[in-house]
């Protein structure tokens, strides 16, 4: 209840379950669960209610992800309940090493103000998940984020092999957003399946 900042950060961990969790943080910078660099996670049946993101994997900011060289990856996430937040399911924004293996499925999200560096994050995978409303898209890819951050911007993110079935939302700007780079192309293999998104109030 009320941390100052991300409730559960778990750090370059194997093996974690998380089950049966609530938690109830409203404050910036208040994510729910935070694997960072972790590898065979399980969070189910959690509800949250948050001030940012509800679930945030990541793997390490710019360098420190870059020199860990350890991606978060084998990350099921299901039978969960997002009241309130940022973001749902979430990768990134600290990804710089990379993400993989991510499966969400049987989650419930609700929230107006739902919105969904650079690694290599392949093989995400989201079925049977109920969006009530979200503030931006279903599912956002957004390989701009923090244009004017001061770092080294050598390094461009890939995201491939994404999958998104059997999903559905009542209202929200947009039912898929892609915001790709400018010179290259690095955002490949999206499949969205048997989805229905209402209420999509702008048009690309």
């Amino acid at each position: 209840i009320n941390s100052p900042f991300w409730v559960m950060p778990l750090l370059l961990c194997k093996d974690i379950t998380v089950d049966g969790v609530t938690v109830w943080n409203e404050g910036p910078n208040g994510d729910g669960c935070d694997p960072e660099a972790c590898e065979n996670v399980l969070i189910q049946n959690c509800i949250f209610h948050t001030g940012d993101d509800c679930i945030a994997i990541k793997s390490g900011r710019n360098n420190d992800g870059r020199l860990w060289n350890k991606p978060s990856k084998n990350i099921i996430i299901r039978n969960c309940r997002m009241e309130d937040g940022h973001g749902g399911v979430v990768i990134g924004s600290e990804i710089s090493g990379g993400c993989e293996n991510v499966y969400a499925e049987n989650c419930e999200m609700d929230s107006p103000h739902l919105e969904r560096r650079g690694g290599l994050i392949q093989n995400i995978h989201m079925r049977k998940v109920t969006v009530g409303q979200c503030k931006e898209a279903v599912l956002k890819i957004n390989l701009d984020y923090e244009p004017r951050e001061a770092c080294y911007r050598g390094f461009e993110p890939t995201v491939r092999n994404v999958s998104m079935e059997d999903v559905t939302c009542q209202k929200s700007n947009y039912g898929v957003l892609i915001i790709g780079g400018n010179k290259v192309e690095n955002v490949y293999d999206i499949h969205v399946k048997n989805c229905k998104f209402d209420g999509v109030i702008k048009q690309p």
